[in-house]
């Protein structure tokens, strides 16, 4: 993993952390190049065995884009609260992310392709179901809108992770204002 991080006092390098990290964030955002135009889609993923899994119709704008460009940037960032500062400027977000790049691959192996559509049903609704996904539902499964699903993965060739923990003390809650704050400080003021 590249740790090349400009901010280096807010660079993860804790492996076992990113990994927590990625099991348990909700949302990821998969960055792709339409010809010039960045195209970013939200999407629930998992991160299993070093990569990133996702799925989708097999007909779209995205298939589309990756028909000629598989290139891909996944960030996945959750925040943990703002705190605040008598400085305007010192106010600050708590939070983790990462970075990753790499190709996005079409998943053709039916038993990898259950496995992961499995480990996401596990991650999204745990014990929702109770039996474990068929290979012929990923094989027949098709969207209301009659498109076979697609899994697709992503092996990062480069990841970074940041991240700035929260200072409960000193977390915004709705209510507090900056006159709590002013006897904790004894930098000078700039409010205005």
């Amino acid at each position: 993993m590249d740790k090349d991080i400009r901010m280096k006092n807010r660079a993860c390098i804790d492996e076992h952390h990113i990994k927590q990290f990625l099991e348990h964030a909700q949302t990821a955002f998969l960055g792709l190049v339409d010809q010039h135009i960045p195209y970013v889609i939200p999407l629930n993923y998992i991160f299993k065995d070093g990569s990133f899994y996702f799925h989708g119709a097999n007909e779209g704008r995205k298939v589309a884009i990756l028909t000629t460009n598989p290139n891909a940037c996944i960030t996945i960032c959750e925040s943990y609260g703002t705190m605040v500062d008598p400085i305007p400027a010192k106010t600050d977000t708590a939070y983790m992310s990462v970075i990753a790049n790499g190709e996005v691959e079409t998943v053709t192996d039916i038993n990898e392709a259950t496995v992961a559509m499995q480990a996401m049903l596990d991650k999204y609704v745990p014990d929702y179901y109770q039996a474990p996904l068929s290979k012929s539902h990923i094989e027949k499964y098709q969207s209301s809108l009659g498109s076979k699903t697609l899994v697709l993965k992503v092996r990062p060739n480069n990841l970074t992770a940041k991240e700035h923990k929260l200072n409960e003390q000193m977390q915004y809650y709705p209510g507090r204002v900056v006159t709590q704050d002013l006897n904790r400080k004894s930098s000078p003021l700039a409010i205005n």
